[in-house]
């Protein structure tokens, strides 16, 4: 079934405030039969202007077309989506669930999973990043199938680094969610390291101006050059998450030849996978653990033939990195089933 339609949020190109979902459906769409069709709004929570346009972005669509929703967009308005479900084909693309969304009430989470279940059980297809999201997704919300569609990655050189220890990089936006205070309050216990925050800080600032230390640099969200060359000084990504449908910085890491250290959370362990040789590239941590993240911080610091094992591993691991084309190309395959 050819598809009519890909609707994204209205912010997807705006590269101020990058997210990895909004790099996932630009990335995709490249590669893609379809444009993107990005819809304004305060998703999940649109006011009725932005209710009604993307009303008019379904109507607009043929009887018996397909279309793929940013989940951002679409688990949120099951109403909007419900008088679409028998006319179109409708498939659902769950970054990341809207309840899991660190510093929720119960109430206010509660409402978001339900407006969320009800729109994935008006989906044709719902499709994830990670084996471990599909089968969150499909236990939380009681459906037979949830489809994987893992993102690519770019190939880049191997980065240098610093001096092979010392220069940690976080590249998340400053959010509770991806949990800079776990990380701080770690490094506070470990001399020696530095870590360079990239990253907006726009999206909670009273989080993100709560946080500092002398050996953290906050460098804001970086792209192309700016980006890359912070990758090429790092010596360990570190991604301390409370919750990860996947994890595409950790991708990128590896993609360098970058070691990771990473919250055991979610779609992590498959980002992060393994080398042919069965060795793992990083070591995975508790989420919201300061103390194990200090440990294993302090076990990166003071064992040298750790480090060189996982800088192998590393590089092994980025010559088995999936690309964009062959990642959209499964996607692709997924969306034309009927």
């Amino acid at each position: 079934m050819r598809l009519s339609c890909f609707v994204v949020p209205g912010d997807v190109d705006d590269r101020s405030v990058p997210s990895g979902g909004n790099t996932y459906d630009r990335r995709m769409a490249e590669h893609l039969p379809v444009r993107l069709r990005p819809v304004d709004g305060t998703w999940p929570d649109p006011d009725e202007a932005a209710q009604r346009r993307l009303d008019q972005a379904l109507a607009e669509v043929p009887d018996g077309g397909k279309v793929l929703l940013d989940g951002l967009v679409a688990c949120g308005v099951p109403d909007v989506l419900a008088p679409y479900a028998d006319r179109l084909a409708l498939a659902v693309l769950v970054h990341l669930p809207l309840a899991d969304e660190t510093g929720l009430d119960p109430q206010r989470a509660a409402d978001l999973d339900g407006r969320e279940r009800k729109t994935l059980h008006l989906a044709h297809q719902v499709i994830v990043t990670s084996p471990a999201a599909a089968r969150a997704v499909e236990k939380r919300h009681g459906l037979a199938t949830v489809h994987i569609a893992p993102p690519g990655t770019d190939p880049a050189p191997p980065a240098t680094g610093t001096d092979g220890v010392s220069q940690l990089i976080c590249v998340a936006a400053i959010t509770p969610r991806k949990g800079q205070d776990i990380l701080l309050n770690a490094l506070s216990e470990v001399d020696g390291l530095e870590v360079d925050f990239v990253g907006s800080r726009t999206r909670n600032p009273a989080y993100a101006n709560s946080l500092s230390h002398p050996r953290a640099h906050f460098t804001g969200p970086l792209d192309g050059a700016a980006l890359e060359a912070a990758y090429h000084r790092a010596d360990l990504l570190v991604l301390p998450s409370h919750a990860e449908t996947y994890g595409m910085v950790v991708t990128e890491a590896l993609a360098r030849g970058i070691p990771v250290l990473a919250s055991d959370v979610g779609g992590v362990p498959d980002a992060l996978g393994r080398a042919p040789d069965g060795e793992q590239p990083g070591l995975l941590v508790p989420p919201g653990d300061a103390a194990a993240l200090a440990a294993a911080l302090r076990t990166w610091r003071d064992d040298p033939d750790l480090r060189k094992r996982l800088r192998a591993a590393a590089a092994a691991r980025a010559r088995t990195l999936e690309g964009w084309a062959a990642a959209a190309a499964r996607l692709n395959g997924i969306l034309a089933v009927r």
